[in-house]
């Protein structure tokens, strides 16, 4: 059956609106969660708050448990799933950047938009700062095009680059993201910087 756009269930000028309206719900569901506050975002980088990377492995072990269980019930056909091409130097000049634009920022993309949507001023300069970033980018992307397109890989999945079958590696990454939660709960209890 899915993907819906690709397979010709909903028609692909639906797109954008769709997009928007899962976008809203997102930013509220961020909202929600406190991730518009740049303390909490950053607290893992400092050791003192670990609620972004258990949201990051929840939602990473759902979306992967799921789109295999869709897959096997025929719901979802992966195969016709869009994976990026891996650039494997600019994708890791680019990690950089955007972790060290993190750790200053107190943001990521999604959480400062969310964050000046409701008026915070760090966010609103965060976001200038990332359109300013934007366009720098593009501006001088003829300078930079040739290592842009460089190191290409292909279209990797993990488990197949680490050979083995896709159920075990989700097996696998659950079982990590549980030893996270462990751990990650004990240093926060440790440090008492959240209440519980």
């Amino acid at each position: 059956m899915g993907p819906l756009i690709p397979n010709g269930f909903i028609e692909e000028g639906w797109a954008y609106a769709i997009a928007v309206v899962l976008g809203f719900f997102f930013g509220m569901i961020l909202e929600a969660s406190g991730f518009s506050t740049s303390r909490k975002l950053v607290g893992s980088f400092y050791g003192y708050d670990f609620t972004v990377v258990r949201v990051f492995f929840t939602a990473s072990v759902t979306a992967m448990v799921g789109l295999l269980y869709f897959n096997y019930m025929g719901w979802v056909d992966i195969s016709r799933l869009y994976v990026m091409p891996t650039y494997f130097w600019p994708i890791l000049t680019g990690g950089v950047i955007m972790g060290l634009g993190f750790v200053l920022g107190g943001f990521c993309p999604g959480t400062s938009m969310c964050a000046a949507a409701i008026g915070k001023i760090d966010a609103i300069v965060f976001v200038i700062g990332s359109f300013a970033g934007i366009l720098i980018f593009s501006e001088a992307f003829p300078l930079i095009e040739d290592f842009y397109y460089s190191s290409n890989m292909g279209r990797l999945r993990i488990h197949e680059s680490m050979g083995i079958s896709s159920g075990l590696f989700a097996f696998l990454f659950t079982m990590i993201a549980l030893i996270v939660f462990v751990v990650a709960t004990f240093i926060m209890r440790r440090v008492k910087k959240v209440e519980y």
